[in-house]
């Protein structure tokens, strides 16, 4: 019986180190993208050199802290927003992040389990519109920041 027992004991630890070593999983990413009008998908019109801007965010389970800016646009900023589709693809609208936008400019949002799942697999990308190129002026894909080791 104490031999039962001191099994019992045993397997109640391993069970609680694994279910510790899951929950202790990495669940905050950093993402980035540094946008251009080189990565739009259409004819940027009236873009000014040193058109540019960048996204950052943290994604913390599914709320995503993000911080865009921009700078060199033909114009104001109409809208800003995140879209799903590959580089070089024009995708929907999954998030909007502003409307209108000024640099910088920054937010917090809720995202879907399916949304986050495309985010961390690099499926996204971040663009600002202006009203010369209301399809898009610049575009970044959106990627995963590298980790810093010790």
């Amino acid at each position: 019986m104490r031999a039962k027992i001191m099994l019992l004991a045993l397997i109640t630890v391993a069970v609680s180190l694994v279910a510790a070593s899951f929950a202790t999983a990495q669940t905050t990413f950093k993402l980035n993208a540094a946008m251009n009008i080189g990565q739009e998908t259409t004819r940027v019109k009236g873009a000014k050199a040193g058109a540019a801007g960048r996204f950052t965010a943290t994604l913390d389970g599914t709320t995503l802290k993000w911080k865009l800016t921009f700078k060199n646009l033909s114009g104001s900023a109409t809208a800003a927003h995140i879209h799903t589709a590959p580089r070089r693809v024009a995708g929907p609208v999954t998030v909007p992040l502003c409307s209108p936008c000024t640099s910088p400019e920054s937010g917090t949002t809720v995202l879907t389990p399916a949304q986050v799942k495309d985010l961390l697999a690099g499926k996204d990308y971040a663009n600002v519109h202006t009203a010369k190129n209301s399809g898009g002026e610049i575009r970044g894909q959106i990627t995963k920041a590298p980790t810093k080791s010790n």
